[in-house]
């Protein structure tokens, strides 16, 4: 725990800077980074990664990734007629859709090619390296849906107000993480899902919900407090409630598949927590959660 405490406090104050002070581009190269090392770690937890070319495959899309949607990003800002900012450009949305699917589809021709030569290679088969075509929707996870999922903090970050708004899924994420910690901890009887995580309980869900509500409101009156926005505190409920539960989602997903690999922790970059999966796996879902509800429903005016 010491340990843990520790790493959190030096490397906290790196990560806000990164999120709330610097440029986007300084958050595309570090979720690049994430998310390289997040490829290397689910392809090792199913057994994977001892196919060389495979894993570099899978490694350089996952890196590519959030730097094509931070390119979008650039791409698609235009000043705003009134002088007040940016908006985005009308061929945005497609132009990223465009680089998303260039990377897949190369991506995956590379894994077909793979997987026709490993079925035909005796010493791949005799050494564990044979890709089967049922092992391909991992990669593919690994490579493409999570970074995508990640990079949803870099379309955060790009917004009008971005380097507040970046910070809701870090909210979400933290304080229901540690309220569902805390109530599990004092006062949790009932296990959730004894079979894929013996330590949540049902009161500890209940608890991270309810923290992430609060979490949420008080983010709210901080921002309405400290800029001229307009905080619409209903809609900020709403996103509490949706942060909350993907969150608790998120993590319960990621045990699941380490329980099935049967591993206690997807690595060790980080002493005290484990590696990139076992510290971002609720953001993996919360962050294109809160991109979604910014898009659709603004939590401010």
């Amino acid at each position: 725990m010491k340990t843990r405490v520790i790493v959190s406090l030096v490397l906290l104050p790196i990560f806000f800077l990164v999120l709330f002070v610097l440029p986007p581009i300084f958050l595309s190269v570090l979720i690049s980074v994430i998310c390289g090392i997040a490829a290397f770690e689910l392809l090792r937890a199913t057994k994977l990664s001892k196919n060389i070319s495979l894993l570099i495959f899978t490694i350089t899309a996952a890196a590519l990734v959030p730097l094509a949607v931070y390119l979008s990003a650039v791409a698609g800002s235009i000043a705003a007629a009134d002088g007040t900012g940016t908006e985005r450009h009308p061929y945005a949305t497609l132009f990223l859709f465009t680089l998303i699917f260039s990377i897949l589809f190369i991506f995956l021709s590379l894994l077909l090619i793979e997987a026709f030569l490993t079925m035909k290679n005796q010493k791949a088969i005799d050494r564990g390296k044979q890709l089967k075509f049922r092992q391909i929707p991992i990669p593919l996870a690994a490579g493409i849906l999570v970074p995508c999922m990640l990079s949803s903090l870099i379309g955060l970050k790009t917004l009008n107000y971005g380097h507040l708004f970046v910070l809701l899924p870090i909210v979400a994420a933290f304080v229901t993480d540690s309220g569902a910690y805390f109530t599990g901890v004092t006062i949790g009887k009932r296990k959730a899902f004894p079979t894929i995580s013996p330590n949540k309980t049902v009161e500890g869900y209940i608890g991270g919900t309810i923290a992430g509500i609060i979490g949420m409101l008080i983010f709210g009156i901080i921002i309405s407090s400290a800029t001229s926005l307009t905080v619409i505190y209903p809609v900020l409920i709403l996103y509490g409630i949706v942060g909350a539960v993907v969150t608790e989602a998120g993590d319960l997903i990621f045990s699941l598949i380490k329980r099935k690999c049967e591993i206690k922790d997807y690595g060790n970059l980080i002493p005290g927590h484990g590696g990139a999966l076992d510290r971002f796996d609720s953001m993996i879902f919360c962050a294109p959660s809160m991109y979604i509800l910014m898009i659709t429903i603004p939590v401010a005016v």
